[in-house]
């Protein structure tokens, strides 16, 4: 079974076009190294600091291939660079779970 990577981000709320730009190279960048992602998410209502990235990987082991593969990606580096550069990430936490709640629905009941 996979592991889900949850990224928490505080971002700068007047730079959120900017983190926009960066989920979005993201989002060529990382399927392309090895990962699943699901998605980066915005603030859109409520919180105008808070953003995610989520992505599934088969296993610790095989997410650091996929970071290494993922830093040596061109786009990959220029999109860590551009992050240093913009300023616009104020705090990066990462978590790895589990899905716990599988299989889903009727059909899981005995």
């Amino acid at each position: 079974m996979p592991i889900t990577c949850f990224i928490r981000y505080e971002i700068d709320p007047f730079k959120r076009d900017v983190f926009e730009r960066y989920a979005r190279n993201w989002g060529e960048a990382i399927p392309r190294a090895g990962a699943d992602l699901i998605g980066y998410f915005a603030p859109h209502e409520g919180s105008a600091t808070t953003a995610y990235g989520v992505y599934n990987i088969a296993s610790l082991a095989d997410y650091e291939a996929y970071r290494a593969r993922l830093a040596a990606d061109p786009l990959g580096r220029e999109n860590y660079e551009f992050a240093k550069r913009e300023r616009f990430i104020l705090r990066e936490d990462r978590i790895f779970l589990k899905l716990a709640s599988a299989p889903h629905g009727e059909s899981a009941r005995p």
